[in-house]
C-alpha cells in the first residue's frame, strides 16, 4: 500500500455528536476512554488532526503512560507520535500549550498556509509539507504518499469532521474507533464524526464490525472500513 494504514478514533455523544454545538472540547468521556485513546495513539506512528481540534484543545494527545513509552521504545519507535495539524489557512494560534508541548510537530498546509510559519525564526514546526492540488485544498494522495515515504506506517485520526470527510470520501480510511458516551447533545449545527455533503444510501461506506466493548457507561465500537475495490 502506498498509503500509511490509516485509523479514525473518535468519542461522540449518543446522538453521535463529536461537541457541542459552539465546537468546545469535548468534556463528556470518561478517564477509561482516555486511556483508551491514548493507546491508540501508543500505537500509531503519527497523529493527524485539524486546526479547529487543535483550537478547541490547545494541545496535542502526547503519550504520558510510562508503559506504553516502553513499548514504543521496544519497537524503536520514539517515544511520541508525531503531531501533524492540518489547515488549508494556517492559521494557529501561536500561544497555546501545543508549541510548549516535547512533541515532534508537523504541518500539513497549502502555499498560502505555509508562509507564515516558514518565515517564523523560531521554527515551532519540525517539518511544514505543502500538499495542495488545483482547487487550492489538500491534495490527499499526495500527502498519505509522503507520509508513507517519510516512514509512517500507521496513521490515527482524531478529527475533525470535515477532515474525516475528505479522507473517507476519497476511501483513505482503514478503520474507525467509536466511543459511544452517554450523553446527548442535540442541535443541527453539532458537529458529527464526518462532515461535508454524505452520501446516498445506494453508495454508503460498509462496515464490518471487529469488536464491541461496554465498560461502565461508555461502548467501544471497532470497525474494519470495507472499500469498494475489495468487494468482490
Amino acid at each position: 500500500m502506498t498509503r500509511p494504514h490509516t485509523t479514525v478514533v473518535l468519542a461522540m455523544s449518543a446522538d453521535g455528536k463529536i461537541a457541542d454545538v459552539a465546537r468546545s472540547a469535548p468534556k463528556f468521556t470518561s478517564s477509561i476512554d482516555f486511556a483508551h485513546l491514548e493507546r491508540q495513539v501508543a500505537i500509531a506512528d503519527a497523529v493527524l488532526f485539524g486546526a479547529g481540534t487543535l483550537r478547541a484543545h490547545g494541545s496535542a494527545m502526547s503519550i504520558r503512560d510510562s508503559q506504553l513509552i516502553a513499548q514504543r521504545r521496544e519497537k524503536q519507535k520514539p517515544d511520541q507520535a508525531i503531531q501533524i495539524v492540518c489547515t488549508r489557512s494556517g492559521v494557529i494560534p501561536s500561544d497555546i500549550r501545543f508549541f510548549q508541548q516535547n512533541i515532534p510537530r508537523w504541518l500539513l498546509t497549502t502555499e498560502k498556509g505555509a508562509t507564515s510559519w516558514q518565515n517564523n525564526s523560531q521554527k515551532p514546526f519540525d517539518e511544514i509539507i505543502v500538499a495542495e492540488n488545483s482547487a487550492g485544498e489538500i491534495d490527499w494522495e499526495e500527502t498519505l504518499k509522503t507520509f508513507k515515504n517519510k516512514g509512517i506506517e500507521r496513521l490515527a485520526v482524531l478529527g475533525g469532521g470535515e477532515l474525516i470527510a475528505d479522507l473517507f470520501t476519497r476511501e483513505f480510511l482503514d478503520e474507525l474507533w467509536l466511543t459511544v458516551c452517554p450523553v446527548l447533545l442535540g442541535g443541527k449545527d453539532a458537529p458529527n464524526p464526518i462532515e461535508g455533503t454524505g452520501l446516498s444510501l445506494d453508495n454508503a461506506q460498509k462496515l464490518h464490525l471487529l469488536s464491541v466493548e461496554n465498560i461502565d457507561q461508555e461502548v467501544f465500537l471497532h470497525y474494519q472500513v470495507i472499500h469498494h475495490d475489495s468487494v468482490s
